[in-house]
């Protein structure tokens, strides 16, 4: 038989391992949470800190655009007086083409007078704009004898008094006529002065007509004449054929 004790016992046992049963996953259920809060605290602040050094580089790039604005812009002018990348201006889109039309501008550094102030300007893209109104990026690895004409395409920006609708710096398809720094008027000194010696010749890159020209004393002159003539009328230019660039350079 057994005793009511040893019953006892047992009852009591089997409660406590009931009892260790309940409160271990309750354990493991607050270290979960406790683990996830942590997780969640440290992705919070881990966004702040993003937040904040997002809106440091932000404010950073505002003051140093703003000093390198003050360094190209001069601040003794009248305000009107300015262009870009000193002033901003609102355009009406909507304008006719060609036609002259009037637009607000504001300028972004110091300067005398009112810093808003009207401009008049003519309805067109910067595109659009005569070759005289911008500059572009000229390029010399493109083939200048090629026939027909070899084009290249190149950023090309209206100057800063111009104002246009659109971007400011657009892409452009210009012809190939570089030159290597050949200008007319040297050539024409040196044919008229040192062309019986082939001087211009090899001035102009034409190596093998200039060593003719030397040991022919300029072909007995009659050669060195008729040199002069063709410099003269532009019809003799650099050996790459680019004429052109010549006439571009005097």
């Amino acid at each position: 038989m057994t005793s009511p004790k040893f019953m006892r016992s047992i009852f009591l046992f089997i409660l406590l391992f009931i009892r260790l049963n309940n409160v271990l996953p309750s354990q493991n259920s607050d270290e979960h949470d406790d683990t996830a809060l942590n997780k969640q605290k440290s992705g919070n602040i881990a966004a702040d800190f993003n937040y904040v050094a997002q809106k440091k580089d932000k404010n950073y790039s505002v003051v140093l655009s703003r000093l390198q604005l003050e360094e190209q812009c001069p601040s003794a002018v009248q305000c009107n007086k300015l262009g870009f990348p000193c002033i901003s201006c609102t355009y009406n889109t909507s304008c006719v083409y060609g036609e002259k039309m009037k637009t607000t501008c504001k300028a972004e550094v110091d300067c005398i007078g009112e810093k808003e102030f009207e401009k008049e300007l003519i309805c067109r893209y910067c595109y659009q704009t005569e070759h005289w109104e911008h500059d572009c990026v000229l390029k010399a690895d493109c083939d200048s004898v090629r026939s027909p004409t070899h084009y290249y395409r190149t950023n090309c920006t209206v100057r800063s008094d111009m104002l246009c609708l659109g971007r400011r710096t657009f892409l452009k398809r210009l012809p190939c006529n570089w030159t290597g720094g050949h200008r007319w008027s040297t050539a024409l000194i040196l044919s008229v002065t040192l062309g019986g010696f082939g001087a211009d010749r090899f001035y102009l890159g034409h190596w093998q007509e200039g060593i003719g020209k030397l040991f022919s004393f300029g072909g007995l002159g009659v050669w060195t004449l008729i040199d002069v003539v063709l410099i003269a009328i532009h019809y003799l230019g650099p050996a790459d054929g680019n004429i052109v660039a010549i006439m571009l350079n005097t």
